[in-house]
Order: structure tokens, then C-alpha cells, then sequence
């Protein structure tokens, strides 16, 4: 009997074990994507060996996000679909508008750097929202509404975004761009929920605690390997470097202001319906943070080696500046207790 139970205890230790290197991960959060930028950058000839990987790492981090996924919370919340209208509006129209406008400004005639930023906002909220409106006891249903409506509108509304807002400034293959999408986030996404649909959340249970530190250090990888390809672009004597960077911040900060303009709006207006508090948590979130891993990948993919840059200094600070616009706007993190 005690060896029949000696194949479950191993696996249950191999579980916790994976838990808490999760737990630490997440706790580092802030410093993996910094991390991954200096290996991409002082070591490109190893990391650029993993460009021809960097779609499919990046397909296990978007299925590992959309295993948390079911179709019932998106059925939950498109009976009242105003929230995600605005949030759309907002996210995809709004603030690319504002960036693009900004960095004319900014930039004069650099449509490399414009349209990497562009892009930064053009592209779908993140996935690690989801653990941020945890943290703030947000409604998880709409959370998970919006990422997963924005994952797999993602091959349209982002090819759309930048044709609109930068037309033939810039060329890109924007079939190509859809196909690259498809098999990043749609494909992935789909068979996540499907998955944890079929079997009821027992795929989620016994897979998520590997995936969940792997998908971390699939983010590092794919980093690294997509900073490898720009790595003779990054010159930190260079003051446009620090412009770019000193941009991302403003843009970031813009971004978490309008989400929270964005809940404001919607609960003036009456469209959050009972508890609205607790739904401007995701909004908040899901406008300030963007799947900027992504960003980086269409950039190198599709873009000008410059237009990278906006969302390579961008991915350092977001975390970070979720965290103090999180205090700003949102308050103390709520404890056990509250």
C-alpha cells in the first residue's frame, strides 16, 4: 500500500516544489525582463540562436495563461458589454492615438521609434493583469473577459490599429503579421480553454504548477532572443536611448491614468451595474499593462530594428510602474482581514 502511494507523493512534492519556484519567480517579477534584456545584449551570439524558437515559446506562455481561461466567464460578462466597449475603445483607439500624436512631437520624423511605440499600444492587454486584480480583490470574471477577448481579437485589431494610425508610413507584411499572431496567442489560447473546459479544470490542476514557472522562463528566453537581434541598435551613451526610455515610463503612466478614466467613466454612466469598484480594478490593469513580449516580437519580426526599441525599454519598467500606480490610484493592497 505504501508503494502505491509513493508515485502520488512524489508527484504531489514535485508539484510544491514547482509552486514555490513559481512563488519566488513572481516575486522577481519585476527583474526578469530587465534580466533578460542583459543577456540578449551582452551575450547575442548565444541568444540569437534561439530566434527560431521565440513563436513557439512564446505559444506556451500564452497557453499557459489561457488554461486559467472558461468560456462561462465571457458568457458571464458580454451580457453587459458596455464595460468591454469602452475598455476596446479605449485601449486600442484612445491610447494608440494619444502615443502616436505624443511621439510626433516628440520625434519629428523617426517613424521607426513612432511606430514601435505605436505598437507597444496597439497590441493585446497582459496576461500577468490577471494576477494584479487578484492582488487588488478586482472582479476576476471581467479580468479574464477582457484578456481573452483581447487575445483573440489580437490578429485583426492590432494589424488594423497600426494600418489605421500609421497607413503608409510604415511597410509591413500585414498577412504575415496575422498568420505570426495566430499561431502566438489565437491558437494557443483557444486549445487552453478548451482543454480546461473539456476535463473541468483537472488539466489545469495537474499541468499549471510546471507551466506556470516555465512560462517565466520561456518570457526570459524569448527576451533575450528577440534583444540578441537588436543588441547593436542598444547604446546607452547614446541620449535617444534614454529618451525612448524616459517616453515608455510617460506612456506607461498614461496608460494606467486612462484605464482608470476609463472605470470612472463607466461607473458615472451607470454601466458597471452592482459593485463597480471592484470592475474598475480590471479595467485599470488591463489598460496599463500590455503584453509588450509580444510587441517585441512583432517589432523584430516586422518592423525596422528601431521600431524594437520602445518596447524593449518599456517591458523593464512595466511591472514596477504597475506596482506604484496600483498604490496611487487603487490604494493599500487589500489584506485578509479587509
Amino acid at each position: 500500500m505504501n508503494d502505491n502511494q509513493t508515485p502520488s507523493k512524489r508527484a504531489m512534492q514535485l508539484s510544491e516544489a514547482a509552486t514555490k519556484l513559481n512563488q519566488k519567480l513572481e516575486r522577481f517579477m519585476p527583474l526578469l525582463a530587465p534580466f533578460g534584456i542583459a543577456l540578449g545584449v551582452f551575450f547575442p551570439q548565444i541568444f540569437i540562436n534561439f530566434r527560431p524558437y521565440v513563436i513557439l515559446l512564446f505559444g506556451v506562455m500564452t497557453f499557459t495563461g489561457a488554461l486559467k481561461l472558461k468560456s462561462r466567464d465571457l458568457v458571464q460578462v458580454i451580457k453587459n458589454p458596455a464595460p468591454i466597449i469602452l475598455f476596446f475603445f479605449t485601449v486600442h483607439f484612445i491610447m494608440p492615438l494619444i502615443v502616436m500624436l505624443v511621439g510626433r512631437l516628440v520625434f519629428g520624423a523617426d517613424a521607426d521609434t513612432i511606430s514601435g511605440f505605436v505598437l507597444v499600444y496597439a497590441v493585446p492587454t497582459a496576461v500577468s493583469g490577471f494576477i494584479w486584480v487578484l492582488i487588488y480583490r478586482g472582479n476576476i470574471a471581467l479580468c479574464l473577459a477582457l484578456i481573452l477577448l483581447d487575445t483573440i481579437t489580437s490578429p485583426l485589431v492590432v494589424p488594423a490599429t497600426i494600418k489605421l494610425l500609421l497607413g503608409a508610413s510604415v511597410l509591413i507584411d500585414t498577412n504575415a503579421m496575422i498568420v505570426t499572431m495566430i499561431y502566438m496567442m489565437l491558437i494557443p489560447t483557444i486549445l487552453g480553454v478548451v482543454l480546461n473546459e473539456i476535463s473541468r479544470g483537472f488539466i489545469p490542476k495537474v499541468c499549471s504548477p510546471y507551466l506556470n514557472p516555465l512560462s517565466k522562463l520561456c518570457l526570459v528566453f524569448v527576451i533575450a532572443a528577440n534583444c540578441s537581434a537588436v543588441a547593436s541598435q542598444i547604446n546607452f551613451l547614446n541620449s535617444r536611448i534614454w529618451l525612448i526610455g524616459a517616453m515608455s515610463i510617460l506612456f506607461s503612466v498614461l496608460g494606467f491614468c486612462s484605464g482608470k478614466i476609463t472605470g470612472l467613466l463607466a461607473q458615472h454612466f451607470g454601466l458597471l451595474g452592482k459593485n463597480p469598484k471592484d470592475k474598475q480594478v480590471p479595467l485599470f490593469f488591463g489598460s496599463g499593462l500590455r503584453n509588450i513580449s509580444s510587441a517585441i516580437t512583432l517589432g523584430i519580426e516586422f518592423f525596422p530594428p528601431a521600431a524594437a526599441l520602445p518596447a524593449v525599454l518599456g517591458i523593464v519598467f512595466q511591472q514596477s510602474i504597475a506596482a506604484f500606480m496600483g498604490r496611487v490610484f487603487m490604494g493599500k493592497i487589500p489584506t485578509d482581514k479587509e
